[in-house]
């Protein structure tokens, strides 16, 4: 038996595999689309095989965009995901094909694991770790154990910002207001490029309705995490995603946090950019059994 964990992260637009080693080491990398056309996730067991070959390893953790039912080791629901394949998306059926333990996780759960344990909050107890993408998703560690019950929690994306929004039938979340896809949105209808880049490269030109649009994203994001900090009183909050790991980003969320800190606090709440990128999901596998409560099976 080795130490080595297969660990896959399974998003609504890519799949990937890898080995990972105790240390949170990634060996053995394999990236492919995550396909679409399928009624079984055929493709998630077919690369598995391709890193696993003919090596062993311990157990496998599979992180999966939705909600994860840790006690009963499956997945409820997904909506990146075709709605076929939820109900092969289980402990069982995973162990029965991959013929070691599994473990599933929500990507979020993973990757907080990944940077509290090897990553950005590497030596802080309490750590908050928000992806800032496509969409938003968090996950909290607590005297280095994972905040969950029996599901995955801290579904932060879908929290209310903006009540009389919500009231109106408008965008009212911090996903709605502060993802990637709102950063989007948000520009085509300013008449602005609905991509992300183009938008910080017209900020940074001087563009005053692409920085318009930009402080908006921002202020959503600083709220969230002015709520996280609130809520779990963590040491450090780490940003990752595509669109959190940007300085553009950074600085005003770290500002923001400084200028609405909580009155009296010794030390104050550190704001860094994640260290692992697109690996802290992989990466957290290596240590999802010594930080997930629901983790540690006999």
């Amino acid at each position: 038996m080795t130490d080595a964990v297969l660990a896959v992260d399974l998003g609504g637009t890519r799949l990937r595999a890898a080995l990972v080693d105790a240390d949170g080491t990634v060996r053995e990398r394999r990236t492919q689309p995550t396909p679409q056309d399928t009624t079984c996730p055929d493709a998630l067991l077919a690369l598995t095989a391709e890193v696993l070959g003919s090596r062993s390893v311990s157990h496998a953790v599979i992180a999966l965009p939705g909600v994860v039912n840790y006690r009963d080791g499956c997945l409820e629901q997904a909506p990146n995901l075709p709605a076929e394949w939820a109900p092969h998306l289980n402990r069982a059926s995973l162990e029965a094909h991959l013929g070691v333990p599994v473990e599933l996780a929500n990507d979020a759960d993973a990757a907080a694991v990944g940077e509290a344990l090897f990553g950005a909050g590497r030596g802080y107890e309490d750590v908050v770790y928000l992806t800032v993408s496509t969409g938003i998703g968090a996950g909290v560690l607590l005297g280095g154990r994972l905040v969950a019950g029996a599901r995955s929690t801290a579904e932060v994306g879908h929290t209310i910002l903006d009540l009389r929004a919500r009231q109106e039938g408008r965008p009212s979340t911090l996903e709605d207001l502060g993802s990637g896809t709102a950063l989007g949105r948000l520009a085509a209808a300013a008449d602005l490029p609905p991509d992300g880049e183009k938008v910080l490269e017209l900020v940074r030109a001087g563009d005053r309705q692409a920085r318009r649009v930009w402080d908006g994203v921002v202020d959503a994001v600083a709220a969230g995490v002015h709520n996280l900090v609130h809520l779990f009183a963590p040491d450090v909050v780490v940003l990752g995603g595509g669109v959190g790991r940007t300085g553009d980003l950074l600085e005003p969320v770290r500002d923001a946090v400084r200028r609405h800190a909580e009155p009296g606090r010794a030390t104050p709440v550190q704001v860094v950019g994640a260290a692992l990128g697109d690996d802290a999901g992989l990466v957290g596998a290596a240590g999802w059994r010594r930080a997930a409560v629901h983790g540690a099976r006999p």
